[in-house]
């Protein structure tokens, strides 16, 4: 399956919405779709899940996104999240769980489908600006920090603590993480550490800090924008020194440690450095699935030598693939998500029985199922 996967089963009032000029937003469902000037606006709309995305808002996102950039009236993107907890927590994974228990597609429909969004986010021609206030995981991460312009507030925790469920920081994440100063995008691939405004920013997964009591007037400052000058100085009028964060001063015992070529060294050395955040990390990073923890491992590596983008989401299709058929993933979700007991039972449960075999069967072509991206 390679190309995006359209529906063509939008709602009625998506369509009368797009024809109409979406002059009165749609404000049902899970998308709020809005029209200020020359600026769109949408809005994740399932707040008591998180924000968390579906494959049909990742359809309907990509449908308005394409037809926005034909469109002359249309100057600049915004994308937020409603309610008070964040933007996105990540990609709907008890429908995933339940799907893959079924025999179900849907995940790989899913995965294809969000990865080509996050890439046309990624490459879209016009501004396209993302707040990422509060909770911002996985593919919340993928919906934001591939945009042009990002901002993050005093409330955001940006993550991707996908080694915690037996799975690997997808949605291209590799990519932006293998290019942070030093080895910090190591460390918080295999930790899921979360970033706040300055460490996001520091990293290179946001650009700018804006305090949440002035988001309100953010859509009528960019509504008339059409290029990219014009959205950095109106952000930039509107901004503030973000809150301090961790990551800087901790770089030195992150560079020893997340430097080593294996999982098994970088342990050995945080067990033996004298910080007690490294020791932290360590106790972290030992209630992770261990094949999680090597996967994701060679995937930052290799994501490092990447030229384009699009070569980390199609390793990632391979590695999501192989990890839904494997076993991690499922016990990572029953553990977190469908029992709550917080005790998933890893298979191979240490690293030693992590074999070279094991990894490499995650980054194995998947044949006519390998994503191709148009240019």
């Amino acid at each position: 399956m390679s190309g995006m996967i359209v529906q063509d089963n939008l709602n009625d009032s998506l369509k009368n919405g797009l024809q109409n000029g979406l002059q009165d937003g749609l404000q049902d469902g899970e998308l709020i779709v809005r029209e200020q000037r020359a600026l769109r606006r949408i809005t994740l709309n399932r707040p008591k899940a998180l924000n968390a995305l579906t494959l049909d808002m990742a359809v309907t996102m990509t449908r308005l996104l394409r037809s926005w950039v034909a469109d002359p009236a249309v100057g600049a993107v915004l994308l937020d999240g409603a309610g008070e907890r964040g933007l996105c927590a990540g990609g709907d994974i008890r429908a995933l769980y339940d799907a893959a228990k079924a025999g179900d597609t849907l995940p790989q429909k899913f995965w294809a489908t969000e990865y080509h969004l996050n890439v046309l986010i990624a490459r879209y021609p016009k501004p396209f600006i993302v707040v990422m206030g509060g909770m911002v995981m996985g593919g919340g991460v993928g919906l934001s920090a591939h945009a042009a312009h990002r901002i993050v507030t005093e409330r955001s925790a940006v993550a991707m603590p996908e080694v915690g469920i037996g799975f690997f920081p997808d949605v291209g994440a590799s990519f932006l993480l293998a290019r942070t100063p030093g080895f910090a995008g190591t460390y918080m691939a295999l930790t899921g550490d979360r970033m706040g405004a300055a460490d996001a920013i520091y990293c290179g997964l946001a650009d700018i800090h804006i305090a949440t009591a002035t988001l309100p007037d953010l859509a009528e400052a960019l509504a008339d924008c059409r290029t990219a000058d014009e959205v950095r100085g109106r952000l930039a009028a509107m901004s503030g020194a973000a809150p301090a964060g961790k990551i800087h001063a901790a770089q030195p015992w992150i560079d020893d440690c997340y430097g080593a070529d294996d999982v098994e060294t970088i342990m050995d050395r945080l067990g033996s450095a004298n910080s007690h955040a490294a020791r932290a990390a360590l106790a972290t990073m030992r209630k992770m699935s261990p094949t999680s923890l090597k996967v994701t491992l060679r995937n930052v590596r290799a994501a490092s030598s990447f030229k384009r983008v699009e070569e980390s989401f199609q390793q990632d299709y391979r590695i999501a693939l192989a990890c839904i058929a494997g076993r991690d993933f499922i016990e990572g979700i029953r553990a977190q998500i469908v029992d709550k007991d917080r005790n998933p039972r890893w298979r191979p449960d240490n690293l030693e029985d992590v074999t070279a075999e094991i990894v490499e069967r995650h980054f194995k072509s998947i044949g006519d199922l390998e994503l191709s991206f148009a240019d």
